[in-house]
């Protein structure tokens, strides 16, 4: 009988599914998003929020619970910045975004993310038109000046024509590739035994 057996095995040994976990659950606490196979995830839920729940209320203790299952430097970011973060937040901290097949194998794979991450990238996308709005107010500023704008229309053009690279020429097609005949194929007849 099964009675009590719940866990995914993953196809590994006992060890080998503890250091796969514990190595995920350090890369989860240290990105705050990873993306796996939907199985890993499923497994490695639980875990991570049980890790958030100690995480919630900082005392020896529970930080000694926590060092058993991760290293003092992950250990340090979930007490200092996950769970203050999580403090009214009565479970649920994670997420499971599916993504589809993987190329290769069709594994399902997904993301498995804490609620309430935001990328990186769209705050650098945000703050890249910022900038290039300040730019884009200072031109207007100059256009008044009538005198002035000749003068900048041609420092613009040279500084136009140094960020462009000259073309470099094509490669002389080789004549001499054009004078070889081709290899005659010959076909050798079998000997009908």
């Amino acid at each position: 009988m099964r009675h009590g057996m719940v866990n995914r095995k993953l196809g590994r040994t006992s060890a080998h599914r503890n250091a796969l976990f514990r190595n995920q659950l350090a890369s989860l606490i240290d990105r705050e998003r990873i993306i796996t196979t939907l199985p890993k995830a499923k497994e490695l839920r639980p875990q991570i929020e049980r890790l958030v729940t100690l995480a919630r209320t900082d005392s020896v203790h529970n930080r000694r619970q926590a060092v058993r299952v991760v290293d003092e430097a992950m250990v340090a970011k979930l007490f200092e910045t996950l769970g203050p973060r999580f403090a009214d937040r009565p479970g649920g901290y994670c997420r499971i975004i599916k993504l589809g097949p993987r190329r290769g194998d069709a594994a399902e794979m997904c993301i498995l993310e804490f609620v309430g991450y935001q990328i990186e990238t769209e705050t650098k996308a945000e703050e890249t038109p910022a900038k290039g709005a300040k730019k884009a107010a200072p031109k207007k500023e100059t256009k008044p000046k009538a005198k002035a704008e000749p003068e900048e229309e041609e420092e613009e053009a040279p500084k136009k024509a140094a960020k462009k690279p000259a073309k470099k020429p094509a490669a002389p097609k080789k004549a001499a590739a054009k004078e070889k005949p081709k290899k005659k194929t010959t076909t050798k007849k079998k000997s009908g035994k």
